[in-house]
């Protein structure tokens, strides 16, 4: 990702489409944790990560902010908002309407070689919890879950539900990071098992249950701004 940012920019191709790998590439980061809360987001910084100038990523950053997943206080001052009680309630609730629908709605349209992939991505995430691996489970974690809801024909809903990831994803890096992976429990299985089958309820029930699992995770959530 980071080297078709520059690419695209040496090569001259539009401004919009520059523009819109950047958006996703910082979406990924914040779904993924690897934009922590409490640190200062350098736009200079990123720049040079992704090979390009700082307006697309000010740009990228500033339809991030539209959609609550930073605060923008200045040009030097962009954060990850702190997370209270309303709000991680509010997200999770969200989350609980989406993604099982979602899920139900994609069941349909998942064929064998997407089945083999979400399976790819539920061994790599089995992977990254017996070797305590935070980064590599918060990113075969998200891989599983976008296969299944990508398959929906519901575009606004996935759009939707990966603003919901972007802004609760920097925290649940917080909680693996403290208290690690040990501790967790994989619903995945029950969700690739009910996709096999065909099973809608199952799946409805199987992704219900990771979310349910997520919320106790970070239910301390006043520690997930310390």
């Amino acid at each position: 990702m980071h080297s078709e940012a520059a690419i695209a920019e040496e090569e001259g191709e539009g401004t919009a489409s520059l523009r819109e790998q950047v958006y996703n590439d910082l979406r990924y980061r914040l779904i993924t944790g690897k934009i922590m809360p409490g640190v200062g987001i350098s736009t200079r910084g990123l720049a040079q990560q992704l090979g390009v100038s700082q307006m697309p990523v000010r740009d990228a950053l500033s339809r991030i902010a539209a959609e609550g997943a930073v605060d923008i206080r200045s040009k030097r001052a962009v954060m990850v908002p702190k997370m209270t009680q309303a709000r991680f309630m509010e997200i999770m609730r969200l989350r609980t309407l989406l993604e099982p629908l979602a899920a139900q709605e994609a069941l349909p349209h998942i064929d064998g070689e997407r089945l083999r992939q979400i399976r790819a991505a539920d061994e790599a995430t089995d992977d990254a919890l017996r070797d305590g691996d935070v980064n590599a489970y918060m990113e075969s974690n998200f891989r599983f879950h976008s296969l299944i809801y990508g398959a929906a024909p519901m575009p606004l809903a996935n759009r939707m539900i990966e603003s919901l990831w972007m802004q609760f994803g920097p925290f649940m890096r917080v909680v693996y990071g403290r208290y690690g992976t040990a501790s967790m429990i994989d619903q995945h299985k029950a969700a690739t098992k009910a996709i096999a089958q065909g099973d809608a309820e199952g799946l409805r029930d199987a992704i219900a249950g990771d979310i349910g699992d997520c919320h106790d995770l970070m239910r301390d959530w006043e520690k997930l701004n310390a």
